[in-house]
């Protein structure tokens, strides 16, 4: 039931790199015994890594499996599916699929796999920007499906080897976030300079791999993202490949705004139909973050009243001047838009869950501009321990 010899001895050098010491928050949330299992995420938030954890901790025999990551040139040679049924032949029974998005008809694929191959297990890896289409297979009613983003600032500390803090809700943040943040600094934790680097290199796992080279590293990730990932997906031409990079690096100089749409659009020479539709599949890749003032559905593509980089880490790589008050906006707007829903309020920043008010700032930020609000809070920057309505901003980064 063994794997080509080439597949087996990728996996084997993959996982003797591999370190099971730290896991990301969605590892203990995955039941592994579903049959059928997507991880999706943006490129770089450590999703290979999640699955081939997996594989070292269960599997002591790795010829018990069969992993393959599909965007590999051998594939180019080598039927897949031929290979699928060769090791299902001879008893192979888990099969774990990297980057799924680079195999044709992916959907049909796994449909016919999971019709057609009695007990076999399968995971797979890839892109965030994946559709669940209707109709082709009718996967929705079979597969479980996971998100994972990058490092929140909980699990930056817990990777650093720094602090290891549980996660915690919004509400116990909201009315015990005091109690919380004199236990964590009370050994006299410097959690102010540890947050200060996490909002620079900390979201993406890999900065530990390349350190002062993490800011050409993300501008690879972009650059493949738009240029393969992009392309694969929705299958677009060249030519909104080349405006969708344009249309990044003009939001990455300007963000935030409430954007001048048909200004951006004349700029990039398309329509608003296809303008949003761009908006939109950057921020499914994880480059942007749009806020509008109204709870989006799948569907809906209309104009946001605000856009973001979808983190601090992308501020800092690519803005020519990133501001402090937009990093913290867009630290708050990343950690929160996780679990909760945000809307952006007609006072204030964001609206949370339709009922909490936020606006964010340093030190000396008031409540000036939400005063006499019901729910409304400081999320402030600066800050070690806050007091009543008044939160540390480095506290919403606990919340997963």
């Amino acid at each position: 039931m063994s794997a080509p010899d080439y597949l087996q001895r990728t996996l084997d050098r993959r996982l003797s790199s591999i370190s099971t010491t730290f896991k990301r928050y969605l590892y203990q949330d995955i039941d592994w015994r579903d049959n059928l299992i997507g991880i999706k995420g943006p490129k770089g938030t450590g999703k290979s890594t999640l699955m081939l954890q997996h594989i070292k901790e269960t599997f002591p025999d790795t010829s018990e499996v069969l992993y393959a990551s599909l965007d590999d040139f051998w594939f180019t040679t080598n039927s897949f599916t031929d290979i699928v049924e060769d090791y299902y032949a001879y008893g192979g029974r888990y099969l774990f699929l990297d980057e799924i998005h680079y195999l044709d008809s992916w959907q049909t694929i796994l449909k016919n796999l999971n019709d057609n191959y009695p007990g076999l297990f399968i995971a797979y890896t890839g892109s965030s920007m994946l559709k669940m289409e209707k109709g082709k297979g009718d996967l929705s009613r079979r597969l479980i499906e996971y998100n994972l983003t990058g490092l929140s600032f909980r699990e930056y500390l817990a990777f650093e080897g720094l602090k290891d803090i549980p996660r915690i809700s919004l509400q116990d943040l909201l009315k015990k976030h005091r109690t919380i943040a004199l236990e964590i600094v009370s050994d006299g934790f410097q959690v102010l300079h540890a947050f200060a680097q996490y909002l620079k290199t900390g979201y993406y796992p890999f900065y530990k791999q390349v350190y002062e080279g993490y800011g050409s590293r993300l501008k690879n990730v972009v650059s493949h993202i738009l240029e393969n990932d992009y392309a694969v997906i929705e299958n677009v031409e060249q030519s909104t490949i080349r405006k969708a990079k344009k249309m990044f690096m003009i939001l990455a100089e300007q963000v935030p705004q409430r954007p001048n749409m048909s200004e951006l659009y004349r700029e990039l020479d398309t329509d608003r139909n296809q303008g949003l539709k761009m908006l939109y599949a950057l921020e499914q890749a994880g480059l942007l973050s749009l806020l509008t003032d109204t709870p989006r559905k799948l569907s809906d593509l209309s104009r946001p009243e605000k856009i973001y980089l979808n983190n601090p880490n992308l501020m800092n790589a690519f803005a020519l001047q990133p501001n402090i008050g937009t990093i913290r906006e867009a630290f708050f707007l990343n950690q929160l838009s996780q679990s909760y829903q945000v809307t952006y309020p007609p006072a204030g920043d964001f609206l949370v869950e339709g009922k909490y008010l936020f606006e964010v700032g340093g030190r000396k930020k008031s409540f000036d501009q939400i005063k006499d609000i019901k729910n409304s809070y400081l999320a402030i920057d600066e800050t070690e321990v806050g007091y009543g309505n008044k939160i540390p901003l480095w506290m919403f980064g606990l919340l997963y």
